[in-house]
């Protein structure tokens, strides 16, 4: 099934060649990635997102409308049918190796050795797994094994 389009170029990108700037430009202040992470841990209301990030109301509306109109949220009616609820897109549910990957630098390098901090685990209680990428081949990759051709 094909994606949903994302909205048309915006002549305001960062760097309009280059995925990482865009994908920055959408989602790269702390507040939207926090929301993605509450959306993917259940969160679904206003009052649940402001409860679990503290932030200000009129922050969280700004980044709540903004994830809905670049297609990572989106709004429907909450099974009571009194309100509505915000729920991950597939492009939303695509960020997931992305919180993974920023999760698990933050364990390795945002915490003093044995300090204690969340743990992600899979729906068996297990740890997830240190993520790490690969190619084709299964040979492990990092930024000395890659590099960016610009089109």
């Amino acid at each position: 099934m094909p994606r949903p389009a994302m909205r048309a170029p915006n002549p305001d990108w960062t760097d309009p060649g280059c995925p990482v700037a865009r994908s920055l430009d959408l989602v790269g202040d702390r507040w939207s990635l926090l929301v993605i992470r509450d959306a993917m841990d259940g969160a679904r209301s206003f009052t649940e997102f402001q409860r679990r990030t503290g932030i200000a109301r009129n922050i969280l509306t700004d980044r709540l409308r903004k994830l809905t109109a670049h297609g990572l949220l989106a709004q429907r009616t909450a099974p009571s049918g009194r309100r509505r609820e915000y729920v991950l897109t597939d492009a939303g549910r695509d960020l997931f190796p992305v919180i993974l990957t920023l999760r698990q630098w933050g364990e390795r390098h945002a915490y003093a050795p044995g300090e204690p901090h969340s743990t992600l685990v899979d729906q068996q209680g297990v740890p997830v797994p240190e993520f790490a990428p690969a190619g084709a081949d299964g040979t492990p990759l990092g930024a000395d094994t890659t590099h960016v051709r610009k089109t």
